[in-house]
């Protein structure tokens, strides 16, 4: 007798940092994984190639969630009909820091484009699918910041904030057809950002963490394995944060 297929879960921005480090979860928790990415085709395909390597299975895709129409026919070609799609992590984002009395209009634009209409939309094409099946995972990666406020992120701020405001309402939507939908809020994590910091100003912020360190991707990783798990069947609506302590 054949095994089943397996579940799917679909990462966005997976090639590196916390999405690279959830895909290899999910992965190693037993999901065929899909992962985008937009301009680091070699990384997501080394993420992909060790999924490959350690027995799961992956696929690395070209996406730009910003771009609602490509986010349209990338579910038609890659998830409808094709996978059960068990599982959906928006996790791609970008910044573009400055004050907000100095910045750009595209800098604003472009950070919002991404970070919040990117995750509704994806959110809305895996929705419909999930409730179909009656069953799903939804995991946004917000921040620490779109609960305390940060000085030169504005942009970055109220897309993450509003990313919180969009869990919830989508949480109390789809409740009814057994479908959860959760947020992750890293704080201080080390990714390729914050390892260009100068070491005083990493342990200035070191410094304002209770438990003294900065995260690891994979600290993420396991908050969102578990809001993906069945143990997390009961808990929908929630922020749950991953910060040190930082912001409580």
């Amino acid at each position: 007798m054949s095994n089943p297929p397996r579940l799917s879960a679909l990462v966005t921005g997976g090639s590196r940092g916390i999405g690279a480090a959830v895909a290899k979860r999910l992965a190693k928790d037993g999901y065929s994984v899909i992962l985008t990415y937009v301009t680091k085709p070699d990384e997501a395909q080394a993420v992909a190639s060790h999924i490959l390597a350690e027995g799961g299975e992956a696929l690395a895709v070209r996406l730009d969630v910003s771009d609602r129409g490509a986010v349209s026919a990338f579910f038609k070609e890659h998830i409808e009909g094709k996978v059960e799609l068990e599982v959906l992590v928006n996790n791609a984002g970008i910044t573009k820091d400055g004050l907000l009395v100095r910045m750009k209009d595209e800098d604003w634009d472009r950070v919002i484009a991404v970070n919040l209409p990117g995750a509704f939309t994806c959110l809305r094409e895996a929705g419909k699918l999930m409730m179909k099946r009656r069953r799903g995972r939804i995991v946004n990666i917000v921040s620490v910041v779109g609960q305390s406020g940060n000085a030169g992120q504005a942009n970055y701020v109220a897309a993450k904030a509003g990313l919180i405001g969009l869990t919830k309402t989508a949480a109390l939507e789809l409740a009814p057809r057994g479908i959860t939908v959760n947020a992750v809020a890293p704080g201080f994590i080390e990714s390729d950002m914050t390892a260009v910091l100068p070491d005083a100003v990493k342990q200035a912020f070191q410094e304002q963490i209770p438990l003294k360190r900065m995260g690891t991707p994979e600290d993420v990783a396991s908050a969102v394995a578990y809001l993906a798990s069945p143990e997390a069947a009961y808990v929908t609506g929630q922020v749950l944060a991953v910060n040190g302590g930082l912001y409580r």
